[in-house]
């Protein structure tokens, strides 16, 4: 990815320069919040993930309008209050990297409850809202390219009625992490979590795409999030002519896959070659993945029409 790092910048430490924390533009050593806020407690909060690139005509941001009308509606589902229009929150994405001279970047808008009382209730509580940016590279490492082994994780995904599954709120993170920290820590890269029936749901940070006899098999979204890049992915299948269908499916259908990838902002396409120890096909990146993952760095690099909007240049 032209600019970006190649590892984690958390295993470094975030350098995110200058950050906008409730209209006011600081430096990160400047932007700071109370050890009482009521996100920290209860994890009230609210948050995208967005990807800016270089493009032959500068830096862009991908799908910007469609990542803050999906914050809107996180927060709509918390019931907490945007304290700024999209319009406003749209100009502050592009100004964070303009501001910090990225050419490429990871954005974080970011709302959640502040300090006020610490009563479970969250309705007292004021909204905040910041905005950050970071280098990052390709987020499951060499594996983005060569592949990645995942194992399907011991914690479940929540379903709907225990946790909004349709919002991206920071709560719900505490699933993911534990099973992200579980695969790593066996030596794995990434973790495929099941829904409460035994079907496949997602990965911790990813939506779950396999490949069988050439045809493309998106994982339904039950209580996963509705992915921006899931849904990247189908249109570019279909630009591509790879049939697509819409499926539930037990992680056994992905052991007898061809081909099986994940996708999501920050992992954007990233195949597996292995699942609990066994092979993805022959064991090597199929050609629908890789196909797939090309048309996919193309259009956000701008090196592919995209649909109108979808582009957003800073």
């Amino acid at each position: 990815m032209g600019g970006m790092e190649t590892t984690h910048s958390a295993d470094h430490g975030i350098q995110a320069g200058w950050i906008w924390l409730n209209g006011t533009w600081l430096p990160q050593e400047e932007a700071k919040v109370s050890v009482l806020s009521h996100a920290l407690h209860y994890g009230s909060s609210a948050f995208e993930g967005i990807r800016a690139y270089e493009t032959p005509s500068g830096p862009a941001v991908f799908r910007l309008g469609d990542h803050l009308k999906r914050l809107a509606g996180s927060a709509k589902i918390l019931r907490m209050e945007l304290p700024v229009s999209l319009e406003v929150l749209s100009e502050v994405a592009c100004e964070v990297v303009r501001r910090n001279g990225y050419r490429s970047c990871y954005i974080r808008p970011l709302l959640f409850r502040g300090a006020h009382s610490l009563g479970v209730n969250p309705l007292p509580v004021p909204t905040e809202l910041m905005v950050a940016a970071w280098n990052w590279g390709a987020y499951l490492g060499e594996g983005a390219t060569s592949g990645i082994k995942a194992v399907t994780s011991s914690w479940i995904r929540s379903p709907g009625h225990v946790l909004p599954t349709k919002s991206k709120a920071g709560g719900n993170y505490v699933n993911s992490s534990l099973a992200k920290a579980d695969a790593v820590s066996a030596g794995f890269d990434e973790a495929i979590l099941l829904d409460a029936e035994g079907y496949v749901a997602e990965g911790s940070g990813e939506n779950v795409f396999f490949v069988r006899q050439g045809r493309l098999h998106a994982i339904a979204h039950s209580v996963t999030l509705i992915g921006i890049t899931r849904d990247t992915v189908l249109w570019l299948a279909g630009q591509l002519g790879v049939p697509v269908e819409v499926v539930m499916a037990t992680r056994d259908e992905l052991y007898l896959a061809d081909e099986v990838f994940v996708a999501g902002t920050a992992a954007e396409v990233t195949p597996l070659v292995s699942l609990d120890f066994r092979p993805i096909g022959d064991g090597k990146v199929g050609p629908v993945t890789q196909a797939l993952r090309a048309a996919y760095l193309d259009l956000v690099r701008g090196r592919r029409q995209a649909p109108q909007g979808w582009l957003t240049h800073v």
